[in-house]
């Protein structure tokens, strides 16, 4: 039987991450630290490594702005960054609307709401997708970053930095609208930078694996995973898990009781001894 801290080891990390990440773009606002300068969307690590947002980088290429070097660079940087540990990782790891809709998803469960609206989502998880693709059309219509004027991600971000209201605001929303009208809708449906964040976790190394020996059909795993359609191997095959919509936030590998789930670099995974 697992313990405690072998159930809730990686999102423990995953919450000491996205705190830690908030506290030094804070720290850097209001104190001048050098450790981590800047937003979400652009930054500067110890002044001297630049990171910028791919998605705010491509919105701006649509609407006809000229790239500058460090701007590429830092882009470059953080594409690689997600390529090797997943696209996705970004969604529970790094942004700080992940610990509002995880509450609302966590309130849903015990105030009973999800018994009361059934299993089957009424929305699609390709909105997302077409999110993504309006907000590029928008950008080169308008001429402006579209997505990044309306962003509740930037909202909450510079909430919690800088301490504007609206932040606050968007919080509430989007915790409300996950609790009472869609399971994981933010996150999981409309987000368009997750969206574009599960396009480029197609490529990456570092993947949840399925060890269909050990697995004794308990479902644990798809009753917490936010994107629980990517585990469709689970009781088939030993299989890793493909789909760049996996966040690896990990949650399926701590809940699972028979060891039959862990993370592998894509193509290495070598299949794991029952009991191991």
């Amino acid at each position: 039987m697992k313990t405690l801290w072998n159930n809730y080891r990686y999102l423990f990390f995953r919450r000491v991450t996205q705190i830690s990440l908030l506290v030094l773009y804070f720290g850097a606002n209001a104190w001048g630290w050098k450790m981590l300068q800047g937003n979400l969307s652009s930054s500067v690590i110890l002044g001297v490594i630049p990171m910028s947002d791919p998605f705010a980088a491509m919105q701006m290429l649509a609407a006809g702005a000229i790239m500058a070097t460090n701007l590429l660079v830092g882009v470059t940087v953080v594409v690689v960054f997600y390529f090797l540990i997943g696209g996705r990782a970004f969604c529970s790891w790094v942004c700080p609307v992940n610990m509002v809709t995880d509450l609302a998803n966590f309130s849903r469960e015990k105030l009973g709401i999800n018994k009361i609206q059934g299993i089957k989502q009424p929305a699609s998880r390709k909105i997302r997708y077409w999110v993504l693709a309006l907000s590029l059309i928008i950008s080169a219509l308008m001429g402006v970053t579209a997505f990044e004027f309306v962003s509740p991600i930037s909202m909450v971000h510079r909430g919690i930095v800088f301490g504007l209201g609206f932040g606050w605001a968007a919080m509430l929303i989007i915790f409300l609208f996950d609790l009472f009208v869609l399971k994981n809708g933010w996150c999981g449906h409309i987000c368009p930078l997750g969206g574009f964040y599960s396009l480029l976790g197609k490529f990456s190394l570092i993947r949840v694996q399925h060890y269909e020996e050990n697995c004794t059909l308990c479902m644990k795993c798809k009753k917490v995973c936010p994107e629980n359609h990517v585990l469709h191997m689970i009781g088939k095959e030993s299989l890793p898990v493909l789909s760049g919509e996996c966040t690896n936030c990990a949650r399926c590998i701590e809940v699972c009781d028979d060891d039959a789930l862990g993370f592998s670099i894509r193509n290495m995974a070598k299949n794991k001894k029952t009991g191991e």
